[in-house]
């Protein structure tokens, strides 16, 4: 059986504060695992993940993870 294509990681950092952000907001960035600001999660780019990002993107950093 072929593998499948392993699908790309990212980074996500949160750089801005969530207080003062709306409901939806601050669940976006929890639903992301982002709680405080320097916190880091690895997420697959699925759709998914990448309209949660949208949705915060004013406060967060994104990068593609590396993987060995």
């Amino acid at each position: 059986m072929a593998k499948k294509a392993e699908a790309a990681s990212l980074k996500i950092t949160l750089k801005g504060s969530l207080i003062g952000s709306n409901k939806k907001q601050i669940a976006n960035a929890a639903a992301l695992g982002l709680h405080k600001v320097g916190d880091c999660c690895l997420q697959p780019a699925t759709p998914a993940t990448q309209g949660k990002i949208e949705k915060i993107r004013h406060l967060v950093e994104v990068t593609e993870a590396e993987l060995d």
